[in-house]
């Protein structure tokens, strides 16, 4: 989590310090109400535009970033934080903004008296400082309508609740209210900000903003990523409420390493879903595995829209969530339906043993929790566990009870020196990561996890 922690607050304070060194007198030289307004306005529209557009530029899923900020799954939580900061810094905004009317209203200020326009004024030679300044009135139109907008989608993002594929539709409009509110920002920064390093880095931040939010209105994030496969069979697991999903997949599909994920679409109107992918790859096979469980509105039911030999579009593969450290024991702990990036990397043990003749050097502590029991599935998993040669306990959460920190470290007395792998729900990643800090356990270094919520 440190690294986009890290991204986000320096992104907001390096975008502060960069308006203070264009301004820097500005808030000493205010002396009432609406010269403190003023300066609080350019403030808070910067940060507010600055954050959209960082969120703008990870919508659209590059690939340079991916690895510095610990995955796709990192990214979009970084993206949340952003979108939920414009919306924050917007707000304020747009409160500075109305104040003057308000307190008029409510009798606290008397009406500001606008000067008048100086004789000849219509004559002034045509600058771009006074192109700019001709549209003010329009900028400021357009910029209140598109935060109406804007808050109503940032809203309704944020709402679970809110169906997948009307928020897959409803989302990309935001790229359309992010460019009024760029046009709305080009019109009212100060006109001499744009030529400090402040105009510099808002000029570079708007334009690439703008690239990607046209990218996103026509559709071309991941495009060059994305490829389609062959539905090649299914198979539910009902006690789990799972359904596996074995694809064949095209040769410019490149392979992914164990613990990635991809976004997959079975139906234009439902748009592309992210799912781990359950499998290794083996470039003889060109097949993976991805595995849904029914949680919302798309998984449920999924089994009944689907067609064996349909077409299914594969963007990826993404995610960092691979194995890779120099620990020589893992602890990997999976609830329900995170069991899935195991699966994959207990398959390339396998394969890569029956190639190499020799077992794994890593000692492997695998702890399932699940609150369900399916007699296949758990029956499959315990036979590839143990081929594999890694030490697993599965908990049923109705049979023996929750699993604990306390659970894991009585089983693993390497537990100090070993790193942990988790996927499973939110609210119990947080407890584990709490409870193994509690003991004195680097979680920043050696707790690795995978924040699966895209939104």
């Amino acid at each position: 989590m440190k690294p986009i922690k890290h991204a986000f607050w320096g992104t907001l304070v390096i975008l502060a310090l960069l308006w203070w060194l264009a301004e820097p007198l500005s808030l000493f030289r205010a002396q009432n109400f609406i010269q403190y307004r003023a300066v609080l306005m350019q403030l808070t529209g910067v940060l507010a535009i600055g954050s959209m557009s960082v969120a703008m530029m990870l919508a659209v899923r590059p690939r340079w970033p991916e690895r510095r900020l610990g995955g796709l799954d990192k990214m979009y939580r970084l993206h949340k934080w952003f979108g939920i900061s414009a919306l924050s810094f917007a707000v304020m905004h747009w409160v500075l903004s109305n104040a003057p009317k308000w307190a008029v209203q409510l009798g606290l200020m008397e009406p500001r008296q606008r000067s008048p326009r100086a004789p000849g004024a219509e004559q002034v030679q045509m600058t771009v400082e006074t192109f700019l300044r001709s549209y003010r009135k329009l900028a400021e139109s357009v910029g209140e309508w598109s935060f109406y907008a804007a808050i109503i989608l940032l809203c309704l993002a944020l709402i679970r609740s809110f169906p997948y594929r009307l928020f897959y539709k409803t989302h990309r409009i935001l790229a359309l209210s992010y460019l009024a509110l760029v046009f709305h920002a080009v019109i009212l920064i100060n006109y001499a900000d744009w030529a400090t390093p402040l105009g510099l880095v808002m000029a570079l931040m708007l334009i690439t903003g703008s690239y990607c939010a046209l990218v996103l209105l026509f559709r071309r994030a991941g495009k060059s990523r994305q490829v389609t496969g062959k539905l090649v069979s299914t198979q539910v697991y009902p006690g789990v409420k799972s359904l596996e999903m074995k694809i064949a997949m095209p040769a410019s599909w490149p392979g992914h390493k164990p613990g990635q994920f991809a976004f997959i679409m079975t139906a234009p109107s439902e748009g592309p879903h992210p799912f781990t992918i359950a499998s290794d790859w083996d470039p003889s096979d060109r097949h993976i595995t991805v595995i849904a469980k029914e949680l919302g509105d798309y998984t449920n039911g999924l089994q009944d829209r689907l067609t064996i030999g349909q077409d299914v579009r594969i963007e990826g593969p993404y995610g960092c969530f691979t194995f890779d450290d120099a620990c020589p024991t893992q602890i990997w702990i999976s609830g329900g339906i995170g069991i899935t990036p195991f699966i994959g990397e207990i398959q390339h043990i396998v394969r890569k043993q029956a190639e190499t003749k020799r077992p794994d050097p890593r000692a492997i502590h695998l702890f399932h929790s699940s609150s369900t029991y399916d007699e296949d599935a758990f029956t499959k998993l315990i036979a590839i566990a143990e081929k594999a040669g890694i030490n697993l306990t599965v908990m049923v959460d109705s049979r023996g009870g929750p699993l604990t920190g306390e659970t894991i470290r009585q089983s693993v007395p390497q537990w100090k020196g070993a790193s942990i792998w988790f996927c499973g729900p939110v609210g119990f990643g947080d407890v584990l990561i709490k409870d193994f800090a509690a003991h004195g356990f680097d979680v920043d270094r050696h707790f690795h996890r995978e924040l699966f919520s895209m939104r």
